[in-house]
């Protein structure tokens, strides 16, 4: 069922976010899209077909495209390991086609006859826009189509039905339902702290005096006393302007030791306890500024600060459009719900199982020739 609402949600995201001004498929993604399918399809020889109301979904579209992926697990594998890698990509495949028709089908029927004049136009349009997200190259575009499984005649019934399909789905939604207000603010007060908050950035240089680790100790003093001793005498030295990286090399006992003293930058809020003390003190710190000694559970930090950014919130009038299209979409999402239902119930209702049976040893065998 997720499979098969999870293919119609990316057919809408599609519709919804509409075309930008670069190749709308990558060569992988170009890979994975459905075959072109026509209606009255006849079942392929010694295959079988799936009738989906007046469409129809036959063994040859789903091992077209799956054979390119799975040939070389068939060769590498027997024939029973091959089915239990290739079972859930075959049964993608076939929900996938199983969606596409059900969905061409409905959009059909709420169009009517007389839409193919602008489908026509429209889908001229999509074909030549294609051609332009390759430069105008129509040697490209012919190659991209074939890495498909397509010809220009199923791409062409391919975009037809994406289109009929899309204009389908975008009804579903009720056009008098207007977003108000008060529900993108609700929505942004419940989503800001994770969708709308920048986290804060800190760097620092640490010279941090761990009495138990220090060297060269004078045994008739407690090492807490000598710590204390010279962190007031690495403080007075950064006073009188000597440098904090050279003396952090030399003094400091904590692992930035090496990189005089220097932390990689980090969000406040994840300094651990008695770090976080650090985090506290750059707020009211500028870059440069050395705060310190400062002892703490088993520790005396001298920080100096490089750069510290407070975590900061989108204010809600500069995401407001990204709200409205987040509440659209639930919207659309909710009423693919009963659509979703009625796709789940033709699709059990199919004889998948025995397909996908037939696909899966097709294409072990021919992997295998």
């Amino acid at each position: 069922m997720k499979k098969i609402r999870f293919f119609i949600l990316l057919t809408l995201l599609s519709f919804v976010i509409g075309c930008e001004d670069k190749p709308k498929f990558s060569e992988e993604e170009l890979k994975t899209l459905p075959f072109a399918k026509r209606d009255g399809l006849p079942e392929p020889t010694g295959g079988f077909a799936i009738a989906i109301g007046d469409q129809t979904v036959t063994t040859d579209d789903v091992i077209g495209p799956a054979f390119e992926r799975l040939s070389q697990k068939a060769q590498t594998n027997d024939f029973e390991t091959f089915r239990q890698i290739a079972e859930p990509y075959i049964e993608r495949e076939l929900d996938t086609r199983i969606a596409d028709a059900i969905l061409y089908s409905k959009a059909k029927k709420e169009a009517g006859d007389k839409i193919d004049d602008e489908l026509d136009k429209a889908t001229t349009a999509e074909i030549r826009r294609f051609v332009m997200d390759f430069g105008g190259d129509y040697a490209k575009a012919d190659d991209a189509i074939k890495k498909m499984g397509m010809d220009w005649g199923k791409f062409e019934q391919y975009q037809r039905r994406k289109i009929l399909s899309q204009s389908y789905i975008s009804q579903l939604v009720p056009k008098d339902q207007t977003i108000t207000y008060t529900e993108m603010r609700s929505v942004y007060e419940q989503t800001k702290n994770k969708n709308y908050t920048t986290p804060g950035t800190l760097q620092f240089r640490l010279i941090d005096l761990e009495p138990a680790k220090l060297q060269n100790i004078d045994t008739n003093l407690p090492r807490s006393v000598q710590a204390k001793d010279l962190a007031n005498q690495i403080s007075a030295r950064l006073k009188q302007g000597e440098d904090f990286e050279t003396l952090a090399r030399k003094y400091s006992t904590d692992f930035s030791s090496q990189s005089g003293g220097l932390w990689k930058k980090i969000d406040p809020n994840s300094l651990a306890s008695p770090y976080d003390i650090l985090a506290s003190k750059a707020q009211s710190m500028k870059p440069g500024e050395i705060a310190g000694p400062i002892e703490i559970q088993g520790h005396i930090f001298i920080m100096q600060l490089v750069e510290y950014q407070p975590q900061s919130v989108e204010p809600f009038e500069s995401v407001q459009n990204q709200i409205r299209a987040t509440i659209n979409f639930q919207r659309i999402s909710n009423a693919l719900d009963k659509l979703n239902n009625e796709l789940v119930q033709q699709a059990s209702a199919a004889d998948k199982e025995r397909f996908m049976n037939f696909c899966i040893r097709e294409i072990y065998k021919m992997a295998n020739k």
